[in-house]
C-alpha cells in the first residue's frame, strides 16, 4: 500500500533532543531508497512561500499563503510503499522528524476500491 507522509513542524510539543529510535535524514533516506519503501520524497520552501488556489462561482481564486492558519507547517513529504500500516509507522518512527516534529500517513485511495465502491 502507498502512503503518503507528511513531515510537519510541531510547535505545541517539545522536540526529543536525543532523537533516540531514529536515523540521521540520509541514513533513512539511503535505508529506505535501498529497502524500495522510500519511493520519493523532498523538502518544502517555507509556507510563506505557498499559493493557495481555489474556484469558487466559476472564478480562480489564488491568494499567497497556505491554506489554512496553522502554527505547524508542512516542510517535507515522502512517498511510502509499504506492506501495511504497521511497516509504515515502523519507517515514519526512524525519520529524525519523528523527534522533532510530526509525521502524519494518509494511504493513497486505491482506484480499483473507488470503481467498485461506485458500482
Amino acid at each position: 500500500m502507498r502512503y503518503l507522509m507528511f513531515v510537519a513542524t510541531d510547535p505545541d510539543n517539545d522536540a526529543d533532543p536525543t532523537g533516540e529510535g531514529t536515523m540521521p535524514i540520509e541514513d533513512w533516506c539511503d535505508t529506505y531508497d535501498a529497502a524500495g519503501v522510500r519511493i520519493m520524497g523532498e523538502r518544502t520552501r517555507p509556507a510563506q512561500d505557498a499559493t493557495t488556489v481555489r474556484r469558487r462561482q466559476g472564478k480562480v481564486l489564488v491568494t499567497d499563503g497556505p491554506f489554512a492558519e496553522s502554527r505547524e507547517w508542512i516542510v517535507g513529504f515522502d512517498i511510502l510503499e509499504c506492506a501495511d500500516l504497521d511497516e509504515a509507522i515502523d519507517v515514519a518512527s526512524r525519520h529524525p522528524m519523528a523527534a522533532q516534529g510530526r509525521l502524519e500517513l494518509r494511504p493513497f485511495w486505491p482506484f480499483e476500491d473507488a470503481a467498485e465502491e461506485a458500482t
